[in-house]
């Protein structure tokens, strides 16, 4: 067999010798990672067949708490031999030595508890963005992964393995993106709690039959209890700050993440609430102003980052602009069948000498206005391709021939980034922020939703492993 791979080592393409990279040898090896998805609908759907694309898989275990429900069917099909469970507790219990990684596509609320175990019981994590709920949750995610640098983490944030990663970092290399002041980031596309009733007096609940099968308990986790309601379920999670972390969390790690990697912004100082629709207790303002401040850092200035979203917040764009091209490559809003703004999703960067515009996920930056473009065409540096994606990489990364590009080390930080702007929307306030202490210096209120409400009985220990 060893024979055999290395006469596959250099295979003619072409014409050429053809040398294999790391993701092609773990395939002629028949390497695979033996895996168990923990949420398998939606979401979890997609990111299960893209992993299964890689050809370095085993299924090991299902598990959903709506095992039962729709969008659930075609993944249990697809494995039929794969053990199944509903709470992720009983599958680490009963099938734990049989699978060495964890990929979880589950609601915010439900990210700490399934990472922390993980990480605890010595498995390779991916988990969708944002990385969690809370401040604290974060602090506590960063601090385990870096206790275990054996395991591989990786959010799925999945832009960052792909050509806006590689084009921002040898742009910045090169000297053309230097002396960021200014970044504008957009998400002006309907959300589902655009119809929610803003003057409501307590969370839904109590007169709806919950779905036969779901396991409410374990989909609760650390939350409070609540009653069923639909507008909880399949999505619509992210409309309540109980469950969720707004536009922001849903698209801000699509957007600003080779931003604050790159420049190394770290924590705002401050972080304002410019304008709010809609303000209320229980869910997302219907539009949202934030305004994130930054300090300088190694040599680099201070930058100020503002966030739109709403369908009625559209941001100033500069001259020069031109039309917001749609990018089949950027994935819906999930929303289901809704209007679609004039305005992709998307971001603005203003240095001192040049603007760069661009869209989500893995999308490039072009220089504006195209008089500029063209002048400094000759300047720009080749950008490498990547040399696996987001999936491959997590995987590379298991069996430790790559190193993950978006680690809890780093996402980490950027989570607790859009942690703080969520603070800002639910008091709708300026909040000023010791990134040193970390603690804001200006409203007790808001230093108590760096933690946020005490996890549920029996929900207690996933905070201290």
């Amino acid at each position: 067999m060893g024979a055999s791979a290395a006469s596959l080592a250099l295979m003619p393409t072409d014409g050429f010798a053809h040398v294999l990279s790391s993701k092609e040898w773990a395939r002629v090896r028949g390497e695979k990672v033996k895996v168990a998805y923990i949420g398998i609908g939606n979401q979890g759907a997609y990111d299960i067949e893209q992993f299964e694309k890689t050809g370095m898989v085993e299924v090991v275990a299902l598990c959903d708490v709506d095992l039962d429900g729709h969008q659930c069917q075609k993944v249990l099909a697809k494995y039929p031999k794969a053990k199944r469970f509903r709470d992720f507790r009983e599958m680490f219990d009963k099938a734990g030595n049989e699978f060495e990684a964890v990929i979880a596509a589950v609601p915010d609320h439900a990210h700490f508890p399934i990472c922390m175990l993980a990480l605890n019981q010595g498995k390779h994590i991916y988990i969708e963005k944002p990385l969690c709920r809370t401040f604290q949750e974060a602090e506590l995610l960063m601090a385990s992964a870096r206790r275990h640098p054996e395991l591989a983490t990786q959010v799925g944030n999945q832009g960052h393995s792909e050509a806006n990663y590689f084009q921002f970092k040898a742009w910045q290399k090169a000297g053309i993106i230097k002396d960021v002041t200014a970044v504008t980031a957009h998400m002006n596309n309907w959300r589902r709690w655009h119809p929610y009733d803003s003057n409501m007096m307590q969370m839904p609940g109590g007169m709806e039959a919950r779905p036969k099968g779901i396991d409410w308990n374990t989909w609760l986790g650390v939350c409070p209890w609540r009653d069923y309601s639909e507008k909880y379920h399949q999505g619509n999670w992210r409309s309540w700050y109980e469950f969720g972390m707004g536009a922001l969390g849903d698209w801000g790690a699509h957007i600003l993440d080779t931003v604050h990697e790159f420049l190394e912004l770290g924590l705002p100082y401050e972080v304002t609430m410019k304008y709010a629709n809609g303000h209320n207790d229980f869910f997302y303002p219907y539009s949202s102003t934030i305004v994130f401040r930054f300090a300088a850092r190694k040599g680099m200035p201070p930058v100020d980052i503002t966030w739109y979203d709403g369908m009625d917040n559209l941001p100033p764009l500069p001259e020069g602009y031109g039309v917001s091209e749609y990018n089949a490559n950027i994935p819906a809003t999930n929303q289901g069948e809704t209007p679609r703004m004039q305005l992709n999703p998307g971001k603005i960067i203003y240095s001192k000498t040049l603007t760069f515009k661009g869209g989500s996920h893995g999308s490039t930056l072009e220089i504006i206005p195209k008089e500029k473009a063209d002048a400094i065409k000759s300047r720009l540096p080749e950008v490498p391709k990547s040399p696996s994606n987001h999936y491959e990489n997590f995987l590379l990364a298991c069996m430790g021939k790559e190193k993950t590009r978006s680690p809890f080390e780093i996402n980490g930080v950027l989570s607790q980034v859009f942690c703080l702007g969520v603070i800002a929307q639910r008091l709708n306030a300026q909040l000023l922020f010791d990134t040193k202490l970390k603690r804001f210096t200006n409203n007790n209120f808001a230093n108590a939703l760096l933690t946020g409400l005490p996890p549920r009985r029996g929900w207690e220990e996933f905070y201290k492993l």
